[in-house]
């Protein structure tokens, strides 16, 4: 007997669905997600929470004609199985496989592309005032997570939707969850809505008390009216969204598709911004991803029968390294401080957190916050640490510049993901942040070249009296010992190998790249220095000038967009320096958004790789006429 899914060929097919059917339907689409997921690695407990709600919207509006924007787009997958991709749903995340995230070129029912939080309702507002300018009669709708109202751009968004009065309908779901658990007063608010049921109650005994006074008088009338919008303040669930301009609905099951199928078809009927306040529950249908929402809202491969992941190392990740050095750091020196947006399990500091947790700061999803109170704190006296993805430091650029280097207050930004992360793909990879950061005045930037490396930067980075940053990559280190005692790294470059040929010059996890690289052209006869800068800027210009005039040749390598990137600078500092004869060629990532897939199959597929180097190489000296 076949699936409800295989005979779903458009959205449309929902509408004639039984009741039976749709809840058939609920535990097949579960299903499916716990199992491609537990083999491609993903956004499980998000998408879980919302299969429901995903089978409602596309049964009661019409995309793609209707506009649905998903923020983030980590519970998009359901969404994704609905309209016409079951098919392909087992190359999810792979290599010219489905996106993990909504993609424009994907689908045409993917409105609007996301993968960074807190933007649907900007974008689905622009969506619905174009209809307006336009005369079309369609419906936007924004389905936006309560971790994501933490980010300021959402309240932006919320405020002008009020102020304009354009027919939108944003859901909010509900879950109490963003990646970590959700922080903050928008959360507190929330959950009082969910969890006090004299909210609703006393809403409709005022309600009916007032509508049974008869005529009394104008005087008497606005008196009952003072009091009435006093009260509301108290007891009127949402009133915050009413304020802004929004008709509240909720809160509601967002796990009973009837209820949620009833409450958007009368949304559809009601002018002006809507607010659809949804309960779900993260993980749901899935007992391991229900009791440990935080492990499964991005996960690698799994067993389904216990949960586990099946892909392990026994070397420490750059993450679990850092963590570990800034922790035993604060146990020496309490005037550190640590800051995440929400990420405090995946930048590393749930140790921090736990042993100080008067000195660790989880603002939510609002990096531009996170990076101004730390130059409050280092104002006051403190040495914050900003833990952030790359992806997300992209968010603060303004805050970086304006509030920290401008004033060349000593923040570390510990900037973890740096690089080429892998199946999440060109919203996530971290390969831009040398360049965004490399021209701003009084920053220093380092990569390590090893896990080990990275715990001297950081005792460096809080030992300066000036912004440093950290970049360093996802994933496993090389398992080298990082027991000794810290060490003080100064501006000085490291050479690993010596070689006439030419120079190899590079910071960061592609060092051991280059390392492997050598060995290969060696074979070869070409005999090559390799040489770990640490130091993006400054650049130790000494060992540069050395190189120009030993070998002259030189290659530069790295993990980032060649635009403005290391191979940049070393190749201004050259130029300015009138190094004529100096034949450089820079390799790295090219002017593209890179796609997903695994992270070593990107890095080959793009030259940076050991054969790649090596090739690349061969090729550049046979082009020069040296071999």
């Amino acid at each position: 007997m076949g699936t409800i899914l295989e005979t779903l060929n458009s959205p449309q097919d929902l509408k004639k669905l039984s009741i039976i059917e749709m809840e058939k339907l609920t535990k097949e689409i579960r299903n499916i997600l716990i199992h491609t997921v537990s083999e491609t690695g993903g956004h499980l407990a998000p998408n879980l929470g919302v299969v429901e709600l995903s089978i409602a919207l596309h049964r009661v509006f019409n995309s793609p004609t209707d506009k649905i924007v998903w923020d983030v787009g980590h519970q998009a997958y359901v969404h994704k199985i609905l309209t016409g991709r079951y098919s392909q749903f087992s190359t999810l995340r792979q290599k010219g496989g489905l996106s993990g995230f909504p993609k424009r070129s994907e689908s045409e029912h993917d409105a609007f592309g996301t993968g960074h939080s807190s933007t649907s309702i900007s974008a689905a507002l622009g969506m619905a005032i174009a209809n307006r300018m336009t005369g079309k009669r369609s419906h936007v709708i924004a389905v936006i997570g309560d971790g994501s109202l933490t980010g300021g751009q959402a309240f932006e968004a919320l405020n002008h939707a009020g102020h304009v009065g354009t027919d939108l309908t944003v859901i909010l779901n509900d879950n109490e969850m963003s990646i970590a658990k959700n922080v903050g007063a928008m959360s507190e608010y929330l959950a009082k809505l969910r969890t006090d049921p004299r909210y609703s109650k006393v809403k409709r005994d005022i309600e009916y008390l007032l509508k049974r006074i008869p005529a009394i008088g104008e005087g008497v009338a606005k008196t009952v009216e003072r009091v009435k919008d006093s009260l509301k303040y108290l007891v009127v669930p949402g009133i915050m969204f009413e304020e802004l301009g929004f008709t509240y609905i909720g809160p509601i099951d967002g796990h009973n598709i009837f209820s949620l199928t009833d409450v958007l078809q009368t949304t559809k009927n009601i002018r002006g911004p809507v607010l659809v306040h949804v309960i779900t529950a993260k993980g749901k249908g899935y007992p391991p991803a229900e009791s440990n929402a935080d492990k499964f809202h991005g996960v690698g491969p799994f067993c389904i029968e216990s949960g586990e992941c099946v892909v392990k190392s026994d070397k420490p990740t750059y993450t679990a390294v850092f963590g570990e050095t800034l922790a035993n750091l604060a146990a020496e020196n309490p005037d550190i401080v640590a800051i995440t947006a929400a990420m405090t399990e995946g930048t590393g500091l749930k140790k921090f957190a736990s042993r100080y947790p008067d000195r660790f700061f989880d603002v939510g999803i609002a990096e531009p916050h996170a990076v101004t109170l730390a130059g409050g704190l280092a104002a006051a006296g403190k040495r914050p640490v900003v833990a952030v993805y790359s992806t997300f430091m992209q968010r603060a650029y303004d805050q970086v510049l304006h509030d920290i280097c401008l004033q060349q207050l000593p923040v570390v930004f510990a900037i973890d993901r740096a690089g080429i992360v892998g199946e999440d793909g060109p919203t996530h990879h971290g390969v831009f942040d040398i360049s965004f950061l490399r021209n701003i005045p009084g920053l220093t930037i380092m990569a390590p070249k090893d896990e080990n490396e990275l715990r001297y930067m950081l005792y460096t980075a809080l030992a300066s009296k000036g912004p440093v940053a950290i970049r360093y990559p996802r994933g496993s280190g090389l398992g080298v010992n990082t027991t000794g005692p810290l060490e003080y790294i100064s501006g000085k470059a490291e050479e690993l190998r010596s070689g006439k040929s030419v120079a190899l010059v590079a910071a960061g996890a592609v060092v051991d790249i280059c390392l492997k690289a050598a060995e290969h052209l060696s074979t070869q006869g070409i005999e090559a220095t390799v040489i770990n800068m640490r130091y993006i800027k400054p650049l130790d210009e000494e060992t540069l000038r050395r190189l120009a005039k030993d070998i002259g040749i030189i290659i530069t390598v790295e993990e980032n967009v060649l635009t403005g990137g290391f191979g940049s600078a070393v190749l201004e500092y050259i130029n300015s320096q009138n190094f004529n004869w100096v034949k450089l060629l820079r390799l790295g990532l090219p002017d593209s958004f890179i796609e997903h897939g695994p992270r070593n199959e990107l890095l080959a597929a793009y030259g940076i790789s050991p054969d790649g180097i090596a090739a690349s190489v061969r090729s550049y000296l046979h082009g020069v006429g040296v071999r």
